[in-house]
């Protein structure tokens, strides 16, 4: 049996349209291309590479124990620093190192567009509640039909195949004669 994608349908889609001289104009007659949603394997795929980037970045952090004597502290900062890291890179690339290896990127879930910073911050604030019961949270996008976990649904957003490059003008004469 062959697997259809889920795709991410546009609130209003939106070609452009225009005449020969005219400029180009977005028009509300003909849908946009669609979009897949990135299912559970390639997000857990994602978030294996994420882990073992993040436990690199955050390994020295226990060492502070000798300089503060409070593990709580130091608990608190490892917990920061990555939240600041995952956050910081959502806002920069869209995506963690793993999404962006596995050409995923993280994006509105109405518009398509780049989520806000109160969005990246409400999907980590959902990260958290997805791990409470037992992952269930994450497992959810196995199941759901826009491949949403939890952290998407509270933040909006949803995680989708970034498509490949078009080949320029420069490559156009390449491949077999």
């Amino acid at each position: 049996m062959e697997r259809i994608p889920t795709v991410l349908t546009p609130l209003r889609p939106v070609t452009l349209s225009g005449g020969e001289d005219g400029p180009m104009e977005p028009s509300e007659t003909s849908p946009a291309p669609a979009i897949a949603y990135a299912g559970f394997r390639i997000r857990t795929a994602a978030s294996l590479i994420d882990s073992v980037l993040m436990l690199i970045i955050t390994a020295p952090l226990p060492l502070l124990i000798v300089v503060v004597p409070d593990e709580t502290a130091v608990l608190v900062v490892s917990t920061v620093v990555s939240a600041l890291v995952v956050i910081l890179f959502w806002r920069w690339k869209q995506g963690t190192p793993g999404k962006l290896m596995l050409r995923l990127r993280i994006v509105d879930a109405g518009t398509g567009g780049e989520p806000g910073l109160r969005q990246w911050c409400l999907r980590y604030v959902g990260y958290i509640l997805s791990t409470l019961p037992l992952l269930l949270g994450f497992l959810w996008a196995a199941w759901d039909p826009r491949r949403q976990g939890w952290h998407d649904k509270l933040a909006g957003t949803v995680v989708i195949h970034v498509p490949r490059r078009a080949t320029g003008a420069g490559n156009a004469g390449a491949g077999p004669p």
